[in-house]
């Protein structure tokens, strides 16, 4: 499902990136393969240095349909950046991307804070992130990074995801997911 960051899947990426439905969404945006090339060659050497962690998110074959990643880390917190290829939208692997992620970001790595900024004027995302149990909106919690990340262009809603209660939620639906199996066996 996931994949360090690998310079022999660009190719494929680049090509998935171009799509206008995702090509906007892109942190790192490329107008031409060698630059694309030149980017990967960047994240990889970045996540050496311990500024960010990028993933390749795989299909179920092993071929690469976008990208997920952890920016701005500091003090175990960092910002999240994915994309997906637009034919691959709407499967789940989204979902199941950010599954795998995190688990690796709070469980392995020493992160203990995802945070997610999303454009006031995509309302289908912060939606999306509302209906999360383990998401919190921080816009008036953490008005001094609100303030910071809309100094640009583009004007964002702040959302957090704390280890903490991202751990709660895993383990409340690990213990539906028993009990439900429980009374199938009963019945």
């Amino acid at each position: 499902m996931l994949k360090k960051r690998d310079i022999h899947d660009s190719y494929a990426l680049y090509e998935l990136m171009q799509h206008p439905d995702v090509f906007p969404f892109v942190r790192h945006k490329a107008s031409s393969i060698e630059e694309y090339l030149f980017l990967t060659k960047q994240t990889i050497e970045a996540e050496e240095r311990g500024e960010l962690i990028s993933r390749t998110i795989l299909d179920e074959w092993g071929s690469p349909i976008g990208t997920i990643s952890l920016f701005d880390i500091q003090e175990g917190a960092g910002f999240l950046g994915t994309w997906i290829g637009k034919d691959y939208h709407g499967k789940g692997y989204n979902k199941l991307a950010k599954d795998a992620f995190f688990n690796e970001l709070f469980y392995e790595l020493d992160v203990h804070t995802i945070f997610m900024r999303i454009r006031k004027v995509n309302i289908r995302s912060t939606k999306a992130a509302e209906k999360l149990p383990y998401v919190i909106n921080s816009n008036e919690t953490r008005a001094a990074l609100l303030e910071q990340i809309n100094e640009g262009q583009d004007i964002y809603n702040l959302f957090e995801i704390p280890k903490d209660l991202y751990t709660f939620d895993a383990v409340r639906c690990a213990h539906t997911a028993e009990t439900e199996e429980h009374h199938l066996k009963e019945a």
